[in-house]
C-alpha cells in the first residue's frame, strides 16, 4: 500500500490566557525555534503557523496570541487574531498551566469555547511543577462543567507526554493533501521571524521598563560580498524615555539586543549576519491604525 494513500494533513489553534508556554509548546512540536518567548504576557502579536511533517501526516499548528481584555488597538488586533482560528482549524488546543490556580482568564476563554463544534483538547502544561496527586484535582476543576474531546497533561519545557499528545492529535486530524514543503517549519517569511526573535530579545532584557510598547520592522535583508547577510531593523516605541532604555548607557543595551538576536538570526538561517539596529520613537502607534499595517499587525490576518 502506498503510505501517501492515507495521509492526513489539517490545522490545529493553540490558545490559552498570556504566559501559559504556548510558544513553547510550539517550539517543542516544531523541533526548532519559530516562535519568541517570554515571560513578559502577551509575547505573541500574529498568529505563527508552525509545520509538522511525518511520512504520513503533515500538521500545521498556529500559535494565537493569548487571550486578555483589549486595552488598545493593538490589544484589539491580538485578541481577534485569536479568535479567528476557533472555526478555520480541525482541533484546538486550550493550553492551562498547571502550576497557577483556574482564574477569570481562563473561564473566559472556557465561555468562549463552549459551544464550539471544533474538537477540542485541555492541555495542562507545566506539570513537572507540580506534584501528581495534585494533577487529578487541576483535570477534575477544568472538566466538572466542561466538556473536552481529551485532556492530556504535558511538559512543553521537557518534552513530557508531548509526543503521545502528538499522536492523539493525528487521530482526529483528517485525511488530506500536503500544503507545505517537507523541510518548510514555518509560514511566515524570513523577514517576519528575525523582527520576532529581535523583539524577544528586548522583552527578555528590559522587562517591565518597555513593555508592548515595541514593535521591530526590518528593512533590509541582502548578502553581501562578505559573504554574510546583512540585516538592517528599526525598533519602533511609543515614547523617547523608552528609547533611552533600549539604546542604554553608552549604547550598552542595544548592543546587548543585537548579539542575542543575531545567535537565533543565525541558526534559523544557517549563515553569518551583520546585523544594524537602529531606534525610532512613533508616539501612540499602537493605537493608530496605519501604524499597525506599516509594522506588519495587518487587518486581512483577522478578517
Amino acid at each position: 500500500m502506498n503510505k501517501q494513500e492515507h495521509f492526513k494533513s489539517g490545522f490545529v489553534s493553540i490558545i490559552g490566557r498570556p504566559n501559559v508556554g504556548k510558544s513553547t509548546l510550539l517550539n517543542r512540536i516544531v523541533g526548532q525555534k519559530v516562535a519568541i518567548m517570554s515571560d513578559v504576557p502577551q509575547t505573541t502579536r500574529n498568529k505563527i503557523q508552525g509545520v509538522v511533517t511525518t511520512d504520513d501526516s503533515q500538521i500545521v499548528f498556529i500559535d494565537t496570541p493569548g487571550i486578555h481584555r483589549p486595552l488598545t488597538r493593538l490589544n484589539d488586533f491580538m485578541l481577534q487574531s485569536a479568535y479567528s482560528t476557533f472555526n478555520e482549524v480541525d482541533l484546538v488546543l486550550f493550553v492551562v498551566n498547571a502550576a497557577e490556580k483556574r482564574g477569570a482568564g481562563d473561564n473566559f476563554i472556557l465561555e468562549k469555547i463552549k459551544n464550539l463544534r471544533t474538537p477540542k483538547f485541555l492541555i495542562i502544561n507545566k506539570i513537572d511543577q507540580v506534584k501528581p496527586e495534585q494533577l487529578l484535582k487541576i483535570i477534575t476543576d477544568y472538566t466538572s462543567d466542561n466538556e473536552f474531546n481529551e485532556v492530556v497533561p504535558i511538559s512543553a519545557a521537557n518534552g513530557s507526554n508531548v509526543n503521545e499528545m502528538m499522536e492523539t492529535i493525528k487521530k482526529y486530524i483528517p485525511e488530506g493533501p500536503q500544503y507545505y514543503p517537507s523541510d518548510q517549519v514555518t509560514d511566515h517569511p524570513e523577514y517576519f521571524v528575525v523582527a520576532e526573535f529581535i523583539r524577544e530579545k528586548i522583552l527578555q532584557l528590559t522587562k517591565e521598563e518597555v513593555p508592548h510598547s515595541v514593535a521591530v520592522m526590518v528593512d533590509s535583508m541582502q548578502r553581501n560580498e562578505d559573504n554574510k547577510v546583512h540585516i538592517y531593523a528599526t525598533i519602533i516605541v511609543d515614547r523617547a524615555s523608552q528609547k533611552g532604555i533600549i539604546i542604554g548607557k553608552g549604547g550598552k543595551m542595544l548592543k546587548e539586543v543585537g548579539i542575542r538576536a543575531r545567535k537565533d538570526i543565525e541558526a534559523m538561517l544557517g549563515d553569518k549576519i551583520y546585523l544594524e539596529l537602529w531606534v525610532k520613537v512613533q508616539k501612540d502607534w499602537r493605537d493608530k491604525q496605519s501604524n499597525l499595517q506599516d509594522y506588519g499587525y495587518r487587518q486581512k490576518d483577522y478578517d
